[in-house]
């Protein structure tokens, strides 16, 4: 018995390991994911799923008679699977996993044992209350789903049906009171149509902060691939219908009423089957709002108020019934509809099945891809191969009766058999790929037929019909009474039409047989979608998206509220305005003012935005030594010119008008001397500059006349202590170049000989000191009070190049007042 028991235990535990480790032996069996779907490694998620598509539709066991036909079928299901999640790819990529280890991945959590304890101990003593809590509590973790299915799932068929997805954790005693508010919700839009899920916050953090989930519970709408936080509490039904509503695309459903209907069910441009909604409401009903999002790419949708005076005509013309809801599905073929449903409250799968069985016109347009792929579905077998006769023509009235004839043909096709009609400037890339493959002419496509078999997603095999389609421009061609005056010509093109129409019958016969070849095959690319909206329509809508919605909003309940703050907020700016307005003509008077007192001065009108230039000329004197001289900072500069008083006028205003373009520099100041007063002390400066050389050779005092010292001009730099000096007798000033060989002589012995030019730092000339270029300029006769600053402005320019001579003082001598 020992080694029975053994024995079954080993079995047991065998069986065990081969369960455990059936999954990895079949993981390592995959293979390359991208070699099975014969993509690249950086392929897209929709590259991904459009060869996975074209590879299962190829390789499906009930399609492929192959014997490998089963296993490669899950080969290629395991590779997308792979590939199609994001957490299994980059582990792919990066380490080659191709099982979804339960240490690397997340698994969903299974609740439903929480299900299983139905007993409950305190329900004798409290009642059912905890029972049904419980119940609602455990919906939480039915619904429950993982982040990858929240982002492949539900984000990507939302572009078709709303998702109502709730974040909740387990110890949130909010989460456990909305539980009852959760489970009326699910039970009340799960028969719409809509998705209802929820997500544990904390097991799914990342996906949570990504979404912008703050706090929980919280409710959100997935909608066509867009994520909305509804941010009001789950007790209010009304308001979070309400939050769903007002989220769906703008003008989804238009609003009929009897000026708008024969333009709304004789417009068939945009390709769609015209459907009614008759309703005794103001607003559509969201069960018929679902609906229109889910089925928008094939259906356009109109909404029929039955309560409203304007919308009479078009109820009696329908013959709807005024007490229950009706939807009328309309083509373009007849006035008639194409069905009609009529009952109290028209369920949602009813809805479904009728418009499934009437989703496409009779005489569809090749408008997008998607419609390629309705009307003409891929199928690689011969023996069952699905034909389209596609009629090439161009926008407008001129093809209206060709399209007409085929309409006709196309309600009594054969099962296999599918006509459809397509622009030829819509879609210049499939007309060309057709013309090249037979050799024929792109620009001569008007009114022929081709009769195309798509064996692949972008291959397809096709013939021509050789008669081209025949057009009649009388509008009384395709009616059956012509008019007598036209008669001969509908006689021709009625016969020329029947020939044409045996000629392709018996075309589509023989390329139904399993056993003929196609003429010609060509390599497509996917149709270009021709209602697609342009960035600046999309704008456009989106705007009249808000002018409309905040126009609805000003009609609820909080419209009060809302009028109140905005005119609060109108008071406040039109009292700021009218403030601003009263401070402007204040301005404006004391102006006026200003400008008449300027006229009665004799004052010159400015302009005001423009400053008046000033350039003070300050009186250098003990009182303004420190703030002129030896306090001021470094870098700046104070120009001194030597006055007396009868040339002080003269010379100051030649000396303003001089320096007057300076006057914006802020390292200059101008100044003068009167030199009466401050003789002694511009003979100190002169001495401390000229040192030893400034006396003769006897050793006599430097004599100064004040009367030659009118018109000099100082550059004093307190900081550097140099000053640079000008007079039109001076050596530097008479002939600049020369001035350093010519100064020294001049500085030297000839200051003994003449004591007037030794008073004066060289203001002498000596017709025997030099000869040539080397002498000094001769003053013959004496200089006039106009002519002193007649070289000043050169002299500036030279001082602020840096070139005129520089005369070192160890220190600024004392000025003081006599």
């Amino acid at each position: 018995m020992q080694c029975t028991c053994c024995g079954w235990k080993g079995r047991w535990l065998l069986l065990v390991v081969v369960v455990a480790l059936a999954p990895l032996v079949l993981a390592q069996n995959i293979g390359d994911p991208y070699k099975i779907l014969g993509i690249h490694r950086k392929a897209s998620l929709p590259e991904i799923r459009k060869a996975y598509r074209q590879l299962a539709k190829e390789w499906h066991p009930d399609k492929n008679e192959d014997p490998k036909a089963e296993s490669r079928f899950v080969e290629i299901k395991q590779a997308y699977e792979l590939l199609s999640d994001t957490e299994r790819r980059q582990a792919y990529d990066l380490y080659g996993i191709t099982n979804e280890d339960d240490h690397l991945y997340k698994q969903r959590h299974d609740y439903s044992q929480y299900a299983r304890f139905s007993d409950d101990p305190f329900e004798d003593i409290f009642g059912t209350h905890f029972r049904t809590q419980d119940q609602d509590i455990t919906l939480f973790h039915k619904l429950s789903v993982t982040a990858r299915h929240f982002e492949n799932n539900l984000i990507e068929k939302s572009i078709h049906t709303p998702a109502i997805v709730l974040f909740y954790t387990d110890w949130c005693f909010d989460c456990v009171r909305a539980a009852a508010a959760w489970r009326r919700l699910v039970e009340a839009l799960q028969p719409l149509g809509v998705t209802l899920a929820t997500v544990h916050a904390g097991h799914e953090a990342n996906l949570a902060r990504r979404v912008g989930v703050h706090l929980v519970p919280c409710l959100t709408l997935v909608l066509d691939k867009h994520v909305y936080i509804y941010k009001e509490g789950l007790s209010s039904m009304p308001k979070i219908l309400e939050f769903i509503r007002w989220r769906f695309p703008y003008k989804l459903v238009a609003t009929i009423n009897n000026g708008n209907v024969d333009s709304f069910v004789s417009d068939f441009e945009d390709n769609k089957v015209k459907a009614l909604i008759f309703e005794e409401r103001q607003t559509i009903r969201l069960r018929y709002l679902i609906t229109a999002f889910h089925y928008r790419d094939r259906l356009s949708f109109g909404f029929v108020d039955m309560t409203a005076r304007d919308t009479q005509n078009v109820t009696s013309r329908y013959k709807v019934q005024r007490s229950m809801d009706t939807m009328v599905l309309l083509k373009e073929d007849s006035e008639e509809p194409a069905a009609t449903v009529s009952t109290t409250e028209i369920p949602t799968q009813t809805l479904r099945q009728l418009i499934e069985a009437n989703q496409m016109l009779t005489l569809p347009r090749l408008s997008s891809q998607s419609m390629l792929e309705t009307v003409c579905p891929v199928e690689w077998r011969a023996n069952r191969r699905r034909l389209c006769c596609i009629l090439f023509c161009s926008a407008g009235a001129s093809a209206d009766a060709s399209r007409a004839q085929l309409r006709r043909l196309a309600r009594d096709a054969p099962e296999r058999l599918q006509y459809a009609y397509i622009y030829t400037h819509a879609q210049p890339g499939f007309v060309q790929a057709l013309a090249n493959g037979s050799g024929s002419d792109s620009s001569k496509m008007e009114h022929r037929i081709v009769i195309i078999w798509r064996r692949e997603a972008t291959r397809i095999q096709y013939e021509w019909l050789n008669e081209t389609w025949p057009t009649c421009t009388n509008k009384y061609c395709n009616t059956d009474q012509p008019d007598p005056g036209y008669l001969e010509e509908a006689l021709k093109y009625q016969e020329r039409l029947n020939e044409t129409k045996q000629a392709l019958e018996l075309l589509i016969k023989r390329l139904l047989k399993p056993t003929e070849v196609m003429a010609y095959e060509a390599q497509v690319q996917e149709l270009v979608d021709e209602a697609a909206a342009s960035a600046l329509w999309t704008g456009v809508l989106k705007l009249c998206e808000w002018a409309e919605r905040a126009a609805h909003a000003m009609r609820g309940q909080r419209a009060v509220s809302a009028i109140s703050v905005l005119a609060t907020v109108g008071v406040v700016l039109g009292a700021g305005y009218f403030m601003a307005y009263l401070i402007r003509i204040e301005e404006e008077s004391i102006q006026r003012q200003k400008e008449e007192r300027k006229k009665q001065n004799g004052g010159a009108k400015k302009n005001n935005n423009e400053p008046v230039p000033e350039l003070r000329l300050h009186e250098l004197r003990a009182e303004k030594y420190n703030g002129l001289v030896r306090l001021l900072k470094p870098g700046c500069r104070t120009i001194v010119l030597l006055v007396d008083a009868q040339s002080r006028l003269t010379l100051l205003s030649k000396f303003h008008r001089i320096v007057w373009p300076y006057r914006k520099n802020k390292t200059l100041l101008f100044a003068f001397l009167v030199v009466e007063r401050n003789i002694e002390w511009f003979r100190r400066v002169l001495q401390l500059s000229l040192g030893a050389r400034a006396l003769g050779a006897g050793g006599a005092e430097l004599k100064v006349n004040a009367r030659n010292c009118i018109g000099t001009v100082l550059a004093l730099n307190p900081h550097r202590k140099y000053f640079c000096i000008y007079h039109a007798k001076h050596p530097e000033c008479a002939k600049p170049h020369k001035r350093m060989s010519r100064m020294t002589r001049s500085l030297g012995g000839a200051c003994a000989e003449d004591p007037e030019a030794g008073a004066f730092i060289g203001f002498h000339t000596d017709p025997d000191s030099s000869s040539g270029e080397d002498a000094p300029a001769q003053h013959t006769g004496p200089l006039l009070l106009d002519n002193l600053l007649d070289g000043l402005e050169n002299w500036l320019d030279r001082l602020f190049e840096g070139s005129t001579h520089r005369y070192y003082i160890n220190y600024w001598p004392d000025m003081t007042t006599k």
